[in-house]
């Protein structure tokens, strides 16, 4: 069935057009944009590829290495400003977390997605470790790379839209944690840019996001490094005449081989910042990295070797970099949320129809009360993000919120996931069920930094 966002629109608001309050506010705007989707016959021929028709490299077998994709150029801009910011949200005095009427409608609109495209793909995008190529593009059509870039920039946030991440995020996730973290990455770049950019980085690279033919590109903060710490990372940068040179190896990087920008993590004087590198940079190498989760998101290694950049690829200071890896580390908890609430939503019924001895299991107490624990912790794990979101759209202070959001999200996470598996028994074990892989990838919250941002 052809995937209609209009019609999901409709039976989400119940209403025949926007009106001009919705039109101003962001995610009325986002809901408006996926009218664009409805006229195109993308979705309609959207179809999972076979394994055999897949050209994208293999990273399960023997894996790969090859110099950084010959991307497009990008074209330099002038212009020295601070660059356009994305204004931080009202305040409305009250502790309300309920998603406004337009957050809401954007979120059924992106749930119908994962539900009808997404779930149908994650697992041959499992085992191929990519996803398809189509979902990609359709996902883009739905406006995600531009939800947190600045309406003056081509975008469509008229504030900081952290929660309406969150809320996109989770419902992304809850189809497969791994395609959402592939179709998420170039808009993590984007929303960098847009937040933390200045005048000639924003309009040297952004249009592009905001066009037809959205690159590819990676937020890459993690390292190969045992107890890696992003705040110290072992990538460094020198500077070397009026830009830098950039040494060391990064990991967790999404659709490496495809990309055609990175946003990556290096020392420079003793401070973690922020650099821009082109993939057809000279030094720039990209190496199979095979995962244990998160396996559609194409996860490769970056090698950087006396890469030499621009002094435009220099983004932010180091109070940004911290924001960075502050709402990074958010992004993964929203994604925890979203596969937490697919395990829950698989066991519950499973319990119920499942019979041993005669009855359904979910009649003995250990049972029951194992899948009652899983909603609790899942609701405690929402209430903490949405929370910790709600502060940084408001341009205050998140850090304790999302650390609480990070540990709660990261153990429970895991414990839910481990949970689903065991309430399936035998079940639990084998691919024929997916919840194995949603354990797989719920091991990585707490582990992963950078990739995804809110």
């Amino acid at each position: 069935m052809a995937f209609d966002p209009v019609k999901s629109v409709l039976s989400a608001g119940g209403k025949h057009g926007l009106s001009e309050n919705e039109k101003r506010d962001p995610i009325g705007l986002a809901v408006a944009a996926l009218n664009k989707l409805a006229q195109s016959d993308l979705i309609d021929r959207l179809g999972i590829r076979r394994t055999s028709e897949q050209t994208v490299f293999r990273v399960t077998s023997a894996g790969f290495k090859t110099a950084g994709a010959a991307g497009r150029a990008f074209a330099r801009a002038g212009g020295k400003g601070s660059g356009s910011r994305v204004p931080a949200a009202q305040p409305t005095g009250l502790f309300d977390l309920t998603p406004t009427e337009d957050e809401q409608m954007l979120v059924d609109v992106v749930s119908e997605f994962a539900a009808e495209m997404v779930r149908p793909a994650a697992a041959e995008a499992n085992e191929t470790c990519a996803a398809p190529e189509e979902l990609l593009k359709s996902s883009l059509e739905i406006g995600l790379p531009i939800l947190g870039v600045a309406e003056e920039l081509g975008g469509i946030a008229t504030e900081r839209s952290a929660v309406a991440g969150v809320l996109v995020h989770e419902a992304l996730a809850k189809g497969d944690l791994g395609i959402a973290v592939a179709a998420l990455a170039s808009g993590a770049v984007a929303t960098t840019l847009s937040l933390y950019g200045d005048e000639q980085q924003q309009a040297t690279y952004l249009p592009a996001f905001a066009g037809e033919d959205v690159p590819a590109a990676a937020l890459v903060l993690a390292e190969p490094t045992a107890l890696f710490d992003p705040f110290a990372p072992a990538t460094k940068a020198t500077r070397s005449g009026s830009g830098f040179v950039l040494n060391g190896v990064k990991s967790a990087v999404v659709r490496g081989a495809e990309a055609e920008l990175f946003l990556v993590g290096a020392e420079l004087d003793g401070e973690a910042r922020l650099f821009l590198v082109e993939s057809g940079t000279e030094g720039v190498t990209i190496e199979s990295d095979p995962s244990m989760g998160v396996r559609a998101a194409g996860l490769t290694r970056l090698v950087l070797r006396d890469v030499a950049v621009e002094e435009i690829a220099l983004v932010g200071d180091a109070k940004d970099y911290r924001e960075v890896v502050a709402s990074s580390r958010l992004a993964w908890c929203a994604l925890a949320l979203g596969t937490a609430q697919a395990v829950l939503d698989y066991v519950t019924p499973y319990v119920k129809e499942r019979e041993a001895f005669g009855e359904p299991i979910a009649h003995r107490q250990a049972v029951a009360f194992m899948v009652a624990n899983i909603a609790i912790e899942l609701q405690g794990m929402r209430l903490v993000t949405y929370k910790a979101a709600s502060r940084v759209a408001q341009g205050k202070d998140a850090t304790r919120e999302i650390a609480l959001a990070r540990k709660l999200c990261s153990e429970r996470g895991m414990g839910i996931g481990n949970d689903g598996v065991q309430l399936l028994g035998g079940h639990g074990f084998v691919k024929e069920h997916p919840v194995e892989r949603w354990y797989r990838d719920l091991r990585a919250i707490g582990l992963m930094e950078g990739a995804v941002l809110v």
